[in-house]
């Protein structure tokens, strides 16, 4: 073996050093993003000198955004590559968890085994709708150990829960579509004979919503927490749903919030999908073209398309960062509203 000088030895170590201490890749920004303003209110809500920034690229099907503020970072999945990501200003995109979701999924039955909506339960601890496990779990974000939360409902276990939010009172809704499995909802293994909206009370019971919707899919609350939003993802019915709810979290009435079957096409890639909402009531979907932004009463404002189907959304940084998950890429853009919560 043939000895290292002295001084070619530290130049190595101060070599490596410098790489490990290399700051992550700057974003950059899609030239080809484009916003439609279609009501002069879209123009409070997007600034003149916007621009949207891509953070990172190279997944299956990103989703799942949350912004964790106790650690002030962004965490999403990638549902097909069976990941979870972490990425922020200062670190970039690191590995959070893998697998996010099953451990050894069959993948002859499997389309998408890993974790897909993520929700916060407390600055120590996320929720997850964990379609690889077949349930809605948390996990702790220190050990990285998950726990279940809801999996089964009337001894059925769940097909693949898809989206989950969570009330102030710790009141739980979320959305059970069979997008895990390639047969959908012929796959033997499904056992439920809708694709349900659920609720998980206080108390740990799970009860039935909505057995109507085909593919209910993102769920979302209003900032007062009286109205539950659910997108459903049908190209012939690609609707958004609301659910009026009282004090305690119980449905009371239900309503089309929004219809965006008009805006399905070829050239507008993406359905309703994940969403956020802002303080003042202001809804950002997912849609066909991209992030379509809604008026609290469901009148459509605009929409925000960063040029790839976009899945889901959510508000980070102080409050006014929008983060998109599209397809194979994390992004964002800055907005005049702040996310509800900030």
């Amino acid at each position: 073996m043939r000895m290292l000088s002295v001084s070619a030895a530290v130049l190595l170590i101060t070599s490596a050093a410098a790489c490990a201490a290399a700051p992550p890749p700057a974003p950059t920004k899609i030239e080809d993003a484009t916003i439609d303003r279609w009501d002069p209110a879209m123009d409070a809500i997007v600034p003149k000198d916007w621009k949207i920034e891509k953070l990172a690229e190279g997944f299956g099907w990103a989703e799942g955004p949350i912004w964790v503020k106790s650690g002030g970072y962004l965490l999403f999945t990638d549902v097909p590559g069976n990941k979870m990501w972490k990425w922020s200003d200062k670190g970039g995109l690191e590995k959070f968890l893998d697998p996010s979701g099953a451990a050894n999924p069959d993948m002859s039955i499997w389309r998408e085994a890993g974790a897909n909506g993520l929700a916060i339960l407390d600055k120590n601890t996320i929720l997850l709708a964990n379609t690889g496990n077949r349930g809605i779990e948390k996990l702790d974000l220190k050990s990285k150990q998950k726990t279940p939360v809801a999996m089964s409902f009337e001894g059925k276990k769940f097909a693949s829960p898809n989206d989950v939010t969570r009330m102030k009172s710790s009141v739980l809704f979320f959305t059970d579509p069979p997008y895990g499995y390639k047969k959908f909802d012929a796959a033997p293994e499904v056992e439920i004979k809708f694709n349900g909206v659920y609720r998980m009370g206080k108390d740990g019971k799970v009860t039935a919503i909505e057995k109507e919707l085909y593919r209910p899919n993102g769920v979302a609350l209003s900032p007062d927490e009286r109205t539950l939003y659910v997108t459903q993802s049908e190209p012939t019915k690609a609707i958004i749903m609301a659910y009026s709810l009282d004090a305690g979290g119980n449905v009371t009435g239900k309503k089309l919030f929004h219809d965006a079957t008009d805006l399905v096409g070829e050239k507008s890639p993406g359905l309703p999908d994940g969403l956020a909402v802002a303080s003042d009531g202001t809804i950002f979907t997912s849609a066909p073209g991209g992030i379509l932004v809604l008026s609290k009463e469901g009148k459509r404002l605009g929409r925000i398309d960063d040029g790839k189907a976009t899945a889901n959304c959510k508000f980070g940084d102080d409050g006014k960062t929008l983060y998109l998950t599209s397809h194979t890429m994390l992004a964002r853009i800055r907005l005049n509203v702040s996310g509800a919560g900030f």
